[in-house]
Parts: C-alpha cells; structure tokens; sequence
C-alpha cells in the first residue's frame, strides 16, 4: 500500500499527531462509516491536540516547577492562614480563569497581605 510513503511525508512534515491518529483509525473499523471530511477532521483534531499538548510539555518543562499543584490539592490543614473558600472562589470564579490567564501569587497568604498579579500567557 502506499500509507508507508504517506506516513513518511507526514512526518517530515513534522504531523507526528496526524500520524498516530492516522494509525488509530487503521486499527478502527468503525471509522470506514464516516466521510473522507469526518476522518479529515479527526486527523486534524488529532494534530492539533498533539501540537497544544507538546507545547504545554515544553512550557511545564521550562517553567521547572517543583512538582505538579493544582488548586484541589492546596492542605488546609496546615495553619498557614488560607481560607478553602476565598481560594476556590479565586480558581473558580475570576476573570483570569475566564480569560487563560496565570496567576502567581507573591508574598504571605495571611489575608491581609494577600497580593496576586496575573500575567497573559
């Protein structure tokens, strides 16, 4: 067949995410009952995901955070003056959440000191 050469070609072209969705659908047959465009699209869904998860691999790589930290995992229980509540109002409901923005949060957490900024990616 000719997948080989295809497949090649895609990855000189750097399409690494088309090539592994490319091989998925081989091994589904489920997708021969969808449109040349529906397996387009798949393919390119597929690639772009891939492209949007090796940059965000990249960006966590540089940034050499200590370890991975999300707002569910933050231990209330040690006395460090963190109210649970202000906090996931804060990864809840902000318009950095909303607008993909970072935030950093600098300084002491005791509240009346409490500073953050945000930053645009």
């Amino acid at each position: 067949m000719l997948n080989q050469p295809m497949m090649e070609k895609l990855l000189a072209m750097r399409l690494q995410g088309m090539v592994d969705a490319l091989k998925a659908q081989e091994q589904d047959r489920a997708v021969n009952e969808l449109s040349f465009l529906e397996r387009l699209s798949l393919l390119v869904d597929q690639q772009w995901n891939w492209r949007e998860n090796q940059a965000l691999a990249r960006r966590l790589k540089a940034a050499k955070l200590r370890g991975p930290a999300c707002v569910e995992d933050i231990d209330y229980r040690a006395v460090r003056g963190l109210d649970k509540s202000a906090m996931r109002a804060l990864a809840k409901d902000s318009a950095w959440v909303r607008n993909h923005e970072n935030v950093f949060v600098l300084g002491p957490t005791d509240p009346a000191t409490f500073c953050c900024t945000s930053l645009t990616h």
